[in-house]
Protein backbone atom coordinates (compact mmCIF):
# COMPACT_ATOMS: atom_id res chain seq x y z
CA UNK A 1 0.00 0.00 0.00
CA UNK A 2 2.93 2.31 0.72
CA UNK A 3 4.19 2.03 -2.87
CA UNK A 4 0.77 3.00 -4.24
CA UNK A 5 0.23 5.93 -1.86
CA UNK A 6 3.73 7.37 -2.27
CA UNK A 7 3.55 6.98 -6.06
CA UNK A 8 0.12 8.60 -6.23
CA UNK A 9 0.99 11.51 -3.97
CA UNK A 10 4.32 12.37 -5.53
CA UNK A 11 3.06 12.29 -9.10
CA UNK A 12 -0.19 14.12 -8.34
CA UNK A 13 1.74 17.00 -6.79
CA UNK A 14 4.58 16.96 -9.33
CA UNK A 15 2.14 16.97 -12.25
CA UNK A 16 0.60 20.34 -11.30
CA UNK A 17 1.97 22.84 -13.80
CA UNK A 18 3.97 20.12 -15.58
CA UNK A 19 4.25 20.13 -19.38
CA UNK A 20 1.92 17.12 -19.67
CA UNK A 21 -0.70 18.96 -17.64
CA UNK A 22 -0.25 21.95 -19.91
CA UNK A 23 -0.74 19.56 -22.86
CA UNK A 24 -3.97 18.30 -21.24
CA UNK A 25 -5.22 21.89 -20.96
CA UNK A 26 -4.33 22.61 -24.60
CA UNK A 27 -6.04 19.43 -25.81
CA UNK A 28 -9.15 20.30 -23.81
CA UNK A 29 -9.22 23.84 -25.17
CA UNK A 30 -8.63 22.70 -28.74
CA UNK A 31 -10.96 19.69 -28.95
CA UNK A 32 -13.53 20.37 -26.19
CA UNK A 33 -14.22 16.65 -25.75
CA UNK A 34 -13.13 15.69 -22.21
CA UNK A 35 -13.93 11.95 -22.24
CA UNK A 36 -11.69 10.87 -25.15
CA UNK A 37 -8.94 13.16 -23.84
CA UNK A 38 -9.12 11.64 -20.34
CA UNK A 39 -9.18 8.09 -21.75
CA UNK A 40 -6.20 8.94 -23.96
CA UNK A 41 -4.28 10.36 -20.99
CA UNK A 42 -5.07 7.21 -18.98
CA UNK A 43 -3.95 4.78 -21.71
CA UNK A 44 -0.79 6.74 -22.51
CA UNK A 45 0.15 7.12 -18.85
CA UNK A 46 -0.43 3.50 -17.87
CA UNK A 47 1.68 2.34 -20.85
CA UNK A 48 4.43 4.88 -20.25
CA UNK A 49 4.57 4.42 -16.49
CA UNK A 50 4.38 0.61 -16.63
CA UNK A 51 7.42 0.72 -18.88
CA UNK A 52 9.17 3.24 -16.61
CA UNK A 53 8.41 1.29 -13.41
CA UNK A 54 9.61 -1.92 -15.10
CA UNK A 55 12.88 -0.29 -16.10
CA UNK A 56 13.29 1.06 -12.58
CA UNK A 57 12.55 -2.29 -10.97
CA UNK A 58 15.00 -4.14 -13.20
CA UNK A 59 17.67 -1.49 -12.71
CA UNK A 60 17.06 -1.52 -8.95
CA UNK A 61 17.48 -5.30 -8.83
CA UNK A 62 20.47 -5.34 -11.14
CA UNK A 63 22.29 -2.54 -9.36
CA UNK A 64 21.32 -3.65 -5.88
CA UNK A 65 23.72 -2.79 -3.11
CA UNK A 66 24.32 -0.28 -0.34
CA UNK A 67 25.26 2.46 -2.82
CA UNK A 68 21.84 2.14 -4.51
CA UNK A 69 20.19 4.02 -1.63
CA UNK A 70 22.58 6.90 -2.35
CA UNK A 71 21.67 6.91 -6.04
CA UNK A 72 17.93 6.87 -5.29
CA UNK A 73 18.12 9.35 -2.42
CA UNK A 74 20.17 11.83 -4.42
CA UNK A 75 17.91 11.29 -7.46
CA UNK A 76 14.85 12.31 -5.44
CA UNK A 77 16.70 15.34 -4.09
CA UNK A 78 17.55 16.24 -7.71
CA UNK A 79 13.84 15.86 -8.57
CA UNK A 80 13.16 18.39 -5.81
CA UNK A 81 15.30 20.94 -7.62
CA UNK A 82 13.75 20.00 -10.97
CA UNK A 83 10.25 20.45 -9.55
CA UNK A 84 11.04 24.10 -8.80
CA UNK A 85 11.61 24.84 -12.48
CA UNK A 86 8.36 25.81 -14.23
CA UNK A 87 7.54 23.88 -17.40
CA UNK A 88 6.45 25.61 -20.57
CA UNK A 89 4.44 24.28 -23.43
CA UNK A 90 3.86 26.40 -26.47
CA UNK A 91 0.67 26.28 -28.50
CA UNK A 92 2.77 25.56 -31.59
CA UNK A 93 3.89 22.33 -29.87
CA UNK A 94 0.32 21.15 -29.33
CA UNK A 95 -0.83 18.27 -31.48
CA UNK A 96 -3.46 18.82 -34.10
CA UNK A 97 -6.10 16.24 -34.83
CA UNK A 98 -5.36 14.75 -38.25
CA UNK A 99 -8.03 13.72 -40.72
CA UNK A 100 -9.00 10.17 -39.83
CA UNK A 101 -7.31 10.29 -36.41
CA UNK A 102 -9.49 10.41 -33.35
CA UNK A 103 -9.12 12.75 -30.42
CA UNK A 104 -8.42 9.67 -28.29
CA UNK A 105 -5.49 8.48 -30.44
CA UNK A 106 -4.17 12.02 -30.86
CA UNK A 107 -4.11 12.30 -27.06
CA UNK A 108 -2.54 8.85 -26.53
CA UNK A 109 0.32 9.48 -28.94
CA UNK A 110 0.95 13.08 -27.86
CA UNK A 111 0.78 12.31 -24.14
CA UNK A 112 2.95 9.19 -24.38
CA UNK A 113 5.75 11.04 -26.17
CA UNK A 114 5.54 14.28 -24.19
CA UNK A 115 5.82 12.20 -20.99
CA UNK A 116 9.14 10.70 -22.19
CA UNK A 117 11.92 12.09 -20.02
CA UNK A 118 9.44 14.16 -18.01
CA UNK A 119 10.02 14.45 -14.27
CA UNK A 120 6.98 12.29 -13.50
CA UNK A 121 8.31 9.53 -15.77
CA UNK A 122 11.81 9.74 -14.28
CA UNK A 123 10.24 9.70 -10.80
CA UNK A 124 8.32 6.57 -11.82
CA UNK A 125 11.61 4.89 -12.77
CA UNK A 126 13.02 5.78 -9.35
CA UNK A 127 9.86 4.60 -7.57
CA UNK A 128 10.07 1.30 -9.47
CA UNK A 129 13.69 0.94 -8.34
CA UNK A 130 12.74 1.79 -4.77
CA UNK A 131 9.67 -0.42 -4.37
CA UNK A 132 10.17 -3.21 -6.99
CA UNK A 133 6.37 -3.40 -7.39
CA UNK A 134 5.82 -2.51 -11.04
CA UNK A 135 2.04 -2.87 -11.19
CA UNK A 136 1.45 -1.01 -7.93
CA UNK A 137 3.87 1.82 -8.77
CA UNK A 138 2.42 2.17 -12.30
CA UNK A 139 -1.14 2.15 -10.89
CA UNK A 140 -0.20 4.76 -8.27
CA UNK A 141 1.59 7.09 -10.67
CA UNK A 142 -1.21 6.76 -13.22
CA UNK A 143 -3.79 7.53 -10.54
CA UNK A 144 -1.73 10.56 -9.52
CA UNK A 145 -1.61 11.73 -13.15
CA UNK A 146 -5.38 11.34 -13.44
CA UNK A 147 -5.96 13.21 -10.16
CA UNK A 148 -3.97 16.15 -11.49
CA UNK A 149 -5.14 16.09 -15.11
CA UNK A 150 -8.87 15.42 -14.76
CA UNK A 151 -9.60 18.87 -13.29
CA UNK A 152 -7.24 20.41 -15.86
CA UNK A 153 -9.21 18.86 -18.70
CA UNK A 154 -12.54 20.02 -17.30
CA UNK A 155 -11.42 23.44 -16.11
CA UNK A 156 -8.85 24.15 -18.83
CA UNK A 157 -7.54 27.68 -18.75
CA UNK A 158 -9.16 28.41 -15.39
CA UNK A 159 -6.97 25.74 -13.76
CA UNK A 160 -3.86 27.11 -15.46
CA UNK A 161 -4.45 30.69 -14.34
CA UNK A 162 -6.05 30.31 -10.89
CA UNK A 163 -3.95 27.61 -9.21
CA UNK A 164 -1.00 28.82 -7.11
CA UNK A 165 1.57 27.03 -9.28
CA UNK A 166 4.60 28.39 -7.42
CA UNK A 167 3.29 27.08 -4.09
CA UNK A 168 2.44 23.74 -5.69
CA UNK A 169 5.96 23.48 -7.19
CA UNK A 170 7.41 24.18 -3.73
CA UNK A 171 5.20 21.48 -2.20
CA UNK A 172 6.27 19.03 -4.91
CA UNK A 173 9.94 19.90 -4.32
CA UNK A 174 9.50 19.43 -0.57
CA UNK A 175 7.85 16.03 -1.16
CA UNK A 176 10.65 14.85 -3.43
CA UNK A 177 13.31 16.13 -1.00
CA UNK A 178 11.58 14.40 1.94
CA UNK A 179 11.50 11.07 0.07
CA UNK A 180 15.17 11.52 -0.89
CA UNK A 181 16.19 12.21 2.70
CA UNK A 182 14.04 9.35 3.96
CA UNK A 183 15.82 6.95 1.57
CA UNK A 184 19.25 8.27 2.55
CA UNK A 185 18.58 8.09 6.29
CA UNK A 186 16.30 5.07 6.73
CA UNK A 187 16.35 3.37 3.31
Amino acid sequence: MEAFLVSTGLVAIAEIGDKTQLLAILLAARFRKPLPILLGIFVATIANHALAASIGSVAGSFFDGPWMKWVLGLAFIAFAGWALIPDTFEDKDAPRERAGASIFWTTVVAFFFVEMGDKTQVATVALGARFHEVAIVAAGTTFGMMLANTPAVFLGDVAATKLPLKAIRIAAAASFAAIGLWILIWG
